[in-house]
């Protein structure tokens, strides 16, 4: 990684914090109850994985960050309101998550249904917002891409054919089909979103970012169900070892830890082989380092 990294993302996560802090209604806001729900689930945690993204494919086309503040907060608010449903008891059903109660335990289950609803459609209301300079066309094309990602065809579809397949053995290419729609969706399209905030790219450089989208998607989930099967609770912020309880095909689970890490190392170099040429991509090829070795 760069040796600027850690600086460059420390200041593109406190700039996405802060511009969803005041995109979120304020907890005084009647109802009270569904507000402080939405900045309870949103607000100090998550690595902000997505939005990095958006900030670092933004910078290949020289983007204006007012621009992709938009969409990385889009992204963060699709991703935390897939979340709060997916930790809700007729899914995961799981109490802990960014190292904090899970919003159905901690505001009941009705408040943290209608918390993941109102933070998806405010998602769409920030890419609509008027901002100076900004394209109608690529906001709509934006606007586009996030929706499809998100249903399903995408996140949920993908958490769909999950649910479908607790206690079923998988193919290798189902569980990437699967998992290309769960987590890969919503990061190529954080990818997407930041390249359409900069100046157009050649069809050369938008295939670049796709194929460099696509192995990152999945080297993110192939460390996700690493660290499942191997770290604790307290270090993942979330509770560890659920997959294997609840018999949820995994690529652990399918090709064992070893190669499954190997797998991942495989994909990341993938990664930056797709980029390899393309001006400006050092931070993506960071963020591809940041996902492999992360450890929670």
């Amino acid at each position: 990684m760069s040796n600027d990294f850690s600086g460059w993302m420390r200041e593109r996560q406190e700039r996405v914090e802060l511009a969803l802090e005041r995109l979120l209604p304020d907890a005084g806001h009647i109802p009270k109850p569904l507000h402080t729900a939405m900045r309870h689930s949103t607000l100090g945690g998550g690595k902000r994985i997505r939005p990095l993204l958006a900030y670092a494919a933004g910078e290949i086309g020289a983007a204006d960050l007012r621009h992709v503040d938009n969409a990385a907060c889009a992204l963060e608010l699709i991703h935390v309101y897939s979340l709060v449903h997916d930790d809700l008891p007729c899914m995961d059903n799981d109490v802990l998550r960014r190292g904090k109660p899970t919003c159905h335990v901690a505001f009941g289950e009705p408040t943290a249904l209608l918390a993941g609803d109102s933070l998806q459609s405010l998602a769409f209301e920030c890419l609509a917002s008027d901002t100076p300079g900004e394209h109608p066309a690529r906001q709509i094309e934006m606007i586009r891409i996030l929706a499809h990602a998100s249903g399903s065809f995408g996140m949920a579809g993908g958490q769909a054919i999950d649910l479908g397949s607790v206690g079923v053995d998988l193919t290798l290419p189902e569980l990437e089909f699967m998992h290309i729609l769960k987590t890969g969706a919503l990061i190529s399209a954080a990818v997407q979103l930041g390249s359409l905030c900069g100046t157009e790219l050649n069809p050369e450089h938008s295939n670049a970012l796709k194929r460099y989208a696509h192995c990152v998607g999945l080297a993110f989930q192939v460390v996700d169900d690493v660290l499942d099967a191997t770290g604790d609770s307290h270090q993942l912020g979330k509770t560890a070892g659920k997959d294997a309880e609840h018999d949820k095909p995994t690529y652990v689970s399918l090709m064992g830890i070893a190669a499954a890490r190997e797998l991942a190392t495989d994909l990341h170099q993938q990664a930056i082989d797709a980029i390899a040429k393309l001006p400006g991509s050092d931070r993506l090829a960071d963020l591809a380092h940041f996902i492999l070795q992360r450890t929670s």
